[in-house]
């Protein structure tokens, strides 16, 4: 006759013992020291932050923001430089952005799978790694002296270009991937073509994806300094772009410009320069939200 056990009693629990123990005790440990390096690195932006705001924020103003470069601090502004600003970032966008899409697309949805592809994939994430000064040798050797730009508007869009288009890449991949098979399953079963398929069903869903890692790739091109200082762009214009093939500047090598200055006015210009440019970077990355949780719904 069969038995049946008694329940046991609420006061005893299980408890583990031997390597499991010691698993699950290495896991809460990791847990608390990946929370404290957070915290850590939080609390050290944070500080960061406070005193740039606290040395920069007397120096905020629309004529900080309209005048040009100057030698006297109290004089100086960003005008040249966010103009410059504004057109090496739309240089590199458009350059950028159609060729590392249809690039994604077509190793996604088109390319066949052999060890080519496998290839491309591996030194696509190896370039996303790469220094970007070494962007900034290439755009050197390629743009300013081969194709004899100069250190122009359009040499820093290509350099800068050239620099994100890996990332672009691979967050693009990521987002097609995304898109469940049976999306192009249904789309083809009814008779649409395979490019059909992908234009008017897949890119749609996979659009919020695209669009974050577009978005988060301009944030980083905009804070770029090396690979410009590498092509020869200048610290200092005091006149407005009117052409690709101009002098410029940006905010970023104006930042510099100031904190290699002795005098301390400058460095609260500069203090004011870093506030405008993480106002620009974190409306991008609050852009890039907006856009995901938008189609998200839609």
């Amino acid at each position: 006759m069969a038995t049946v056990s008694a329940p046991l009693p609420e006061s005893v629990t299980l408890r583990a013992t031997g390597r499991v123990a010691r698993r699950q005790a290495l896991s809460r440990a990791s847990r608390y020291v990946l929370l404290a390096a957070s915290l850590i690195g939080v609390a050290i932006f944070l500080y960061l932050a406070y005193d740039t705001i606290a040395s920069g924020a007397s120096r905020l103003s629309l004529d900080f923001l309209t005048n040009y470069p100057s030698r006297f601090a109290d004089r100086a502004g960003l005008r040249s430089s966010i103009l410059g600003s504004v057109w090496v970032m739309g240089t590199t966008i458009v350059l950028a952005f159609p060729v590392a899409i249809g690039t994604a697309v077509w190793m996604e949805e088109f390319a066949p799978r052999n060890w080519l592809l496998t290839v491309v994939r591996l030194n696509l994430s190896n370039l996303a790694g790469v220094p970007s000064i070494i962007y900034g040798i290439l755009g050197l050797t390629m743009f300013v002296r081969f194709a004899d730009l100069g250190p122009s508007i359009l040499a820093g869009g290509l350099t800068l270009a050239l620099m994100i288009i890996p990332m672009t890449v691979i967050a693009s991949q990521e987002a097609i991937n995304q898109v469940p098979s049976s999306v192009r399953e249904g789309a083809l079963a009814l008779g649409a073509t395979r490019w059909q398929t992908v234009w008017n069903h897949v890119l749609p869903q996979a659009l919020p994806g695209i669009m974050t890692g577009v978005i988060l790739a301009m944030s980083r091109a905009i804070g770029e300094t090396a690979a410009l200082i590498m092509i020869g762009a200048f610290t200092f214009i005091a006149f407005d772009n009117t052409s690709l093939f101009d002098d410029f500047t940006t905010v970023p090598i104006q930042i510099y410009n100031w904190t290699v200055r002795p005098q301390e006015a400058f460095r609260q210009n500069a203090a004011a320069a870093i506030i405008v440019l993480m106002v620009a970077v974190l409306t991008l990355n609050l852009l890039a939200a907006v856009i995901r949780e938008r189609f998200r719904r839609d």
